[in-house]
């Protein structure tokens, strides 16, 4: 917005990229949403809403794993990026997020503007079609759609599955990082951690 750089420096371009070493644009395509107006801050307030709701929902306590989701999608959307027409991925990672969020919370009751009431599941949806009547491509949206639904399937269908299990795995090097340390079961404090600290002033029996 203040003309230091231009979109043309962070716009996801694979010759670019992999040709030149620009590699910068593999984030930076995922941090521009247009110039400021309407679908600018539709997407921002997506993104800060549905972002908080994760977090403090369903991945509470587990931020390595959030992370893990947000690594996954974004290289996920990047292989995809490479066989669609797309320069900028935010407002499909956006979608990702509204998508798990919306499968998570099943029996949520949402109302669109006021002109639309229903369940959370169709939330994803209903942003497509609300796109496509502003005239934008509906592709962004399915690709959030897409991968939003390999992630919520591999993290919470597939494992519940009979024969299934859990393929997707946080690296022990994410929960190092992000994680605190679960408290030993076994562990016995010093006498000056333990509530109350020292016992001073307490007689002993002689010859006890």
């Amino acid at each position: 917005q203040l003309e230091l750089i231009t979109p043309f420096q962070l716009y996801f371009n694979p010759e670019l990229i992999f040709k030149h070493f620009q590699i910068w644009r593999l984030i930076t395509n995922y941090l521009f949403f247009g110039p400021v107006g309407f679908n600018f801050l539709f997407n921002m307030i997506f993104l800060y809403r549905y972002c908080r709701m994760l977090e403090e929902g369903s991945f509470r306590g587990r931020t390595a794993d959030f992370v893990f989701m947000f690594l996954f999608g974004g290289l996920l959307m990047t292989l995809f990026g490479l066989f669609v027409n797309l320069v900028f991925l935010g407002q499909a990672f956006t979608i990702m997020l509204v998508y798990v969020w919306s499968r998570r919370n099943p029996y949520v009751r949402m109302n669109f503007f006021g002109l639309l009431v229903f369940q959370a599941p169709f939330l994803p949806w209903v942003l497509m079609g609300f796109s496509l009547l502003l005239g934008n491509s509906i592709i962004v949206d399915l690709l959030g759609i897409a991968v939003g639904h390999i992630y919520f399937f591999l993290e919470d269908v597939f494992p519940n599955q009979p024969g299934g299990g859990r393929l997707l795995r946080t690296p022990s090097v994410l929960k190092a990082i992000f994680d605190t340390p679960e408290d030993d079961p076994n562990y016995n404090p010093l006498p000056e951690e333990r509530p109350g600290g020292f016992a001073w002033g307490e007689g002993q029996r002689l010859g006890g």
